[in-house]
């Protein structure tokens, strides 16, 4: 009887979010970056704690009607053992959705009631990061107070956070680097938790890889230990009702630097069946990597794709390569930019111009100029004209790849002596010249396949390809990266043909190496 008493609580709670999300203004949402829970997100968020045996302590910042507080005190009261009592703080900055926030509380007390727990549920109004930075740095979490928790809970706001915001520096103070609302609520959450304390979010991918959340990363494993991540398999199903399209995960971590086992799942939805695989915590983060990337291979069949690259012999500075970002920011040298190209310009290379393997140039009569003027102010603009291979640094959703890579071949163009990378390309390059051609198409043959691209998605959980994750990759050596560039088509949109290449030379390579 209990345990319907407790569906209807979050089934209630759930409608009146569906009633709170309608009626909420579009532009003060976006403004406060917050999407609220909906019912089979915060079970399934609830369900990944193990939960303290006497008193559960909450943290749920950015609650919003409180659908992650009801839940979790759902599952606490349908467990065989439950918790003595449990304590709640909810913090809300909108004032139109505190009436219903109380409400859930209140409903979570008489839950409680029911099934012989006590609850104490507190409204909290103020700003979540001014709160928590003020009573860090005042010391008053040291204690085993009212104020500390062993559980925080969140669907934090999502939105950039300026440089010269006010939460940038109250977080700065504090010690924590970050760009995003998103990463300083879990940050400071993880903070305000009590030594074994457990987090359980769910947040964009984003923060697995890329040198913005490279501080995040650091903090999160520094101080805690990655017990779960569940990934969804479509990006419109964990908050279809707000149309939201993004790539989710929900993590559960441990404030405790000891490392186990971590437990890798994926659904479709929120409410579809679940289906997990336990791996070392070093398959997930690699203690060596500098970046400390989150790794997430699902499946056997992704471990296999990792266990593959992992096995590839080079790093790209062994190869004598670099990867950099192009150096030409249009905006900021509009005055050289040039549509076409004429007398005293350089070719300037867009992602436009990347075509199936090749740089296609130049585009007349496109959106995006096609020269960059030769001028002195301009040279440190420029590179050799020789051979390079370029990727995207931004692909569509729609691109069957996220990397995205193609020869630039002077002699094929018949260009001039230098030219421009425009900065939403990375180039790879020796040492900031050219590289052999046979070795140019092999490595764009490797990068365009469809290990790589497997791989990539792992930690790469959005569009945007960093430098940084190009050189976290592992690369085949210079005498594989030659044979397929021997061998390969030289379209990419052969993509069987890419495939059987780089396998063919992976396979023999291997075969001859054991023997």
């Amino acid at each position: 009887m209990h345990r319907l008493d407790s569906l209807r609580l979050l089934q209630r709670v759930d409608a009146v979010r569906l009633e709170a999300s309608r009626t909420l203004d579009e532009g003060r949402r976006i403004l406060l970056g917050q999407y609220m829970t909906p019912a089979p997100v915060a079970r399934l968020i609830a369900s990944m704690f193990d939960l303290p045996s006497e008193e559960l302590r909450i943290l749920d910042p950015g609650s919003g009607v409180g659908s992650l507080t009801a839940a979790l005190v759902e599952e606490a009261c349908g467990r065989a053992r439950r918790p003595r009592s449990i304590t709640a703080d909810a913090f809300e900055l909108d004032q139109s959705l505190v009436p219903h926030l109380r409400a859930t509380l209140r409903a979570c007390d008489r839950d409680a009631k029911e099934c012989g727990v006590r609850f104490t549920g507190r409204v909290v109004t103020h700003d979540f990061i001014g709160a928590a930075t003020s009573a860090l740095g005042q010391g008053l979490f040291q204690q085993r107070a009212p104020e500390t928790y062993n559980a925080a809970i969140l669907n934090p706001p999502y939105r950039k956070i300026h440089s010269a915001s006010r939460e940038r520096k109250l977080l700065r103070a504090a010690g924590i680097e970050t760009t995003n609302l998103y990463t300083a609520f879990v940050a400071l959450a993880l903070r305000l938790l009590e030594p074994g304390g457990e987090l359980v979010a769910i947040t964009p991918r984003s923060f697995c890889n890329g040198p913005y959340f490279r501080p995040f990363r650091r903090l999160l494993l520094g101080e805690a230990s990655l017990s779960r991540v569940h990934v969804f398999e479509a990006r419109d199903r964990a908050f279809a009702s707000d149309s939201v399209l993004q790539e989710n995960v929900i993590f559960h971590v441990r404030k405790d630097p000891t490392r186990g086992t971590v437990v890798l799942s994926t659904s479709a939805a929120p409410d579809a069946p679940v289906s997990t695989r336990m791996v070392p915590h070093d398959a997930v983060v690699d203690p060596a990597d500098p970046e400390a990337f989150i790794h997430l291979a699902v499946s056997e069949e992704d471990a296999g794709v990792a266990y593959r690259m992992r096995a590839l012999p080079a790093r790209l500075d062994e190869l004598g390569l670099e990867v950099s970002t192009g150096r030409v920011v249009d905006f900021r040298a509009r005055e050289h930019l040039r549509a076409d190209p004429g007398p005293r310009t350089v070719p300037l290379v867009y992602p436009s111009h990347l075509d199936a393997g090749v740089v296609s140039w130049p585009r007349l009569g496109g959106r995006k100029p096609n020269a960059l003027a030769d001028e002195p102010q301009t040279r440190d603009l420029m590179v050799p004209s020789e051979t390079y291979v370029l990727t995207k640094r931004f692909t569509s959703k729609e691109e069957r790849r996220r990397v995205v890579a193609a020869v630039y071949d002077p002699a094929r163009l018949r260009l001039a002596e230098r030219v421009g990378f425009e900065n939403h390309l990375n180039y790879f390059h020796a040492r900031g010249r050219g590289m052999p051609k046979v070795v140019a198409w092999g490595l764009a043959t490797y990068l365009n396949s469809t290990l790589v691209d497997a791989y990539f998605r792992q930690f790469n959980g959005h569009t945007q390809v960093n430098a940084a994750d190009l050189r976290s990759l592992r690369y085949p050596s210079l005498t594989q990266l030659k044979t397929m560039g021997r061998r390969a088509p030289r379209s990419s949109s052969e993509q069987a043909r890419v495939d059987v290449v780089v396998q063919a030379v992976l396979d023999q390579t291997g075969k001859l190496s054991a023997r």
